[in-house]
């Protein structure tokens, strides 16, 4: 059962209609040795990283972990396109290696696209 006191926390209000949100799923590999290294990597991400993140437009992110299941919550403002961000992810050697690093942790989902990592989830409810 769910302790939701627990888990009852406030969050960020993204109600402004310049912003979007996006929702993706992604697997790592079902290895508790390599899903706590996972973890560590994400407890200091590199600076290269988040930078290559926030230049896009990308304004919030949060990555959830269910066993091997991540869950990544993405809001960005009105700047932000997917196919300029995959361009600029090309032409960064740092955001390169880590994508390289991290792909060693996870795995592609059923049904995912060649050379797919995280899949955008469709929303089919709302409160």
């Amino acid at each position: 059962m769910t302790d939701w006191a627990a888990v009852n926390k406030p969050l960020k209000h993204t109600a402004k209609t310049n912003m979007k949100r996006y929702c993706f799923t992604l697997d790592l590999i079902d290895d508790d040795e390599l899903i706590a290294a996972y973890k560590q990597y994400h407890q200091a991400v590199w600076p290269e990283i988040l930078e290559s993140i926030t230049s896009s437009g990308i304004v919030d992110m949060e990555i959830y972990l269910s066993g091997n299941r991540l869950f990544m919550i993405m809001d960005t403002n009105e700047a932000f396109s997917f196919d300029e961000k995959a361009k600029a992810d090309l032409n960064n050697p740092k955001v390169q290696e880590w994508e390289t690093l991290m792909w060693k942790y996870q795995q592609a989902l059923p049904g995912a696209e060649p050379n797919e990592k995280w899949r955008l989830m469709d929303k089919i409810f709302k409160l």
